[in-house]
């Protein structure tokens, strides 16, 4: 006899196959389709995000999950779970007019391919048109599912379940002046660090050859897996057996590939983590982006910039590039890696600075919904925001307010995750170093295991069985806290520049 939650289920594969083959589409995108395939693309991806949304909006969809919710009501159990997220996401979705939904992709395909042009050749001019678009689709996005207190409440939702706008304003309350005093401080010692050996010659095909190895080091599996090059890393997955990862190679900025691609592989071990009896599910894959950040966050930057981490792979990277490295000892290199100093581009922003690019993020995001500013405003108040924060000013635009591709591509509530993320990061390594011991002995032997094992033991098995906050509490024993990051980085950093 066939139950409600096996149709459930099977309507559930349906849906996750159809975008899954959309999500396909847009990797080919951008890494190999022809410039002239983009509108065809656009049309491609649209038309399959027409029929998920259809699907899953079925008038019999309602009294399905209703019914399948009578048959698994321990939200403890994947069964539970996946009623829990059928529920939510046709809650969600149910909001949405279909038209709005096929447009909204259609946008995001086309603006994503406008902004790889636009960013290359600096013409804020040809790209504002879409940014435009986008912010327009996205308020009416806002609208349509409906919010008490901020028009980016329900924007955020999408991506972390159950936070708002306030909650991201009193987390950067919370860390805002202690990271603006702590770059003032460490900008007094200027001197003491320098990453001129970082911008040496780097051929790319030692990068490439250096990143399959770190990422594979780590545990990165390409058995189900693989590394592209692309304008801008990304993670993307089509299975739990099928995660791809992307990177940037610059010639002369070692660090861009190099911590790029470790952050994309710690979204792929989260996602190549869940249990295989999730395959196909909506329960697959990370419970939302802020734990997804923590990932990507703590491999890049927790182990990747690790003193004990280069004990064991700096000689490789000195094989890898003797002319740049092989009279470069490895306390310099660390020293090098860990520079901080303000800059204009995020994903090349040290650890102590990083915070302060999402947070303009996340001021310019309100402003342009808010109709606060328009798109013509938004280039300066980008760079107001720069000279305010970190004592820059873009030259550019192209170093300005398009060096990111996430408003090109709809993901307007995104960013966020990522200073979640970091937070959560420091917390989840104090938690996994309480169980398994110092990581650095290991780092430097290179032994990651101890730490996958663990980290895939209490957060990645589970892929998106729980809420977030929930999943978090459990590992956490608490709340997301900001004491713990401000902590790690005051050590590390004060440390390194003699504060």
């Amino acid at each position: 006899m066939t139950t409600a939650l096996d149709t459930l289920k099977s309507n559930a594969r349906e849906i996750h196959n159809i975008a899954m083959a959309a999500q396909l589409l847009q990797w080919d995108q951008e890494t190999y389709m022809p410039n002239g395939g983009a509108a065809a693309r656009a049309e491609q991806v649209a038309t399959l995000s027409k029929i998920a949304h259809e699907k899953a909006t079925a008038p019999e969809s309602d009294a399905l999950i209703s019914a399948a919710a009578s048959e698994a009501p321990d939200l403890s159990t994947d069964d539970g779970a996946l009623v829990r997220v059928a529920r939510r996401n046709y809650d969600r979705i149910k909001k949405i007019p279909v038209e709005l939904a096929t447009e909204m992709q259609k946008a995001a395909s086309l603006g994503q391919h406008a902004w790889i042009k636009a960013r290359k050749d600096n013409d804020y001019e040809s790209f504002k048109p879409f940014l435009a678009q986008n912010f327009e689709f996205k308020r009416q996005e806002a609208e349509a599912l409906g919010y008490e207190d901020s028009i980016y409440d329900p924007l955020l939702d999408e991506f972390e379940a159950g936070m708002t706008a306030a909650d991201v304003n009193t987390m950067f309350g919370s860390i805002k002046d202690d990271l603006i005093d702590l770059v003032a401080e460490i900008s007094k010692k200027a001197a003491m660090s320098s990453d001129e050996i970082l911008r040496r010659d780097y051929a790319e095909a030692g990068q490439a050859h250096y990143s399959h190895w770190v990422c594979e080091k780590i545990g990165y599996d390409f058995n189900r897996g693989r590394i592209d090059k692309v304008a801008h890393p990304f993670c993307i997955n089509f299975s739990i057996n099928d995660v791809r990862i992307t990177t940037r190679y610059m010639n002369n900025w070692l660090p861009s590939a190099l911590f790029g691609t470790m952050h994309e592989a710690g979204h792929g071990m989260y996602e190549q983590g869940s249990a295989q009896s999730l395959e196909g599910l909506p329960i697959a894959g990370g419970a939302s982006l802020g734990v997804h950040e923590s990932q990507s966050r703590l491999w890049e930057n927790l182990v990747g910039r690790n003193r004990s981490f280069w004990d064991f792979a700096y000689p490789e990277l000195q094989r890898t590039f003797p002319d740049a490295l092989g009279n470069v000892d490895v306390d310099a290199y660390y020293r090098a890696i860990n520079k901080v100093t303000p800059s204009l581009i995020r994903v090349e922003a040290d650890e102590v600075t990083y915070n302060l690019h999402i947070l303009i993020r996340f001021e310019m995001e309100q402003l342009l919904l808010n109709g606060d500013i328009t798109v013509d405003e938004a280039p300066k108040v980008w760079n107001d925001k720069y000279e305010k924060y970190l004592g820059i000013t873009p030259p550019t635009d192209a170093d300005g307010i398009m060096q990111d591709v996430h408003w090109s591509a709809g993901l307007i509530g995104y960013f966020p995750t990522y200073s979640i993320g970091n937070l959560l990061s420091v917390q989840i390594l104090e938690k996994a170093v309480g169980d398994i011991g110092d990581v650095n002995p290991m780092f430097a032997a290179g032994n990651f295991n101890p730490l996958l094992s663990w980290l895939q033991d209490n957060i990645y098995v589970h892929g998106s069985k729980f809420m977030p906050k929930d999943l978090m509490h459990s590992v956490l024993d608490g709340p997301m806290d900001a004491r713990p990051y401000m902590a790690y980085l005051k050590q590390k950093f004060g440390a390194l520049y003699d504060l």
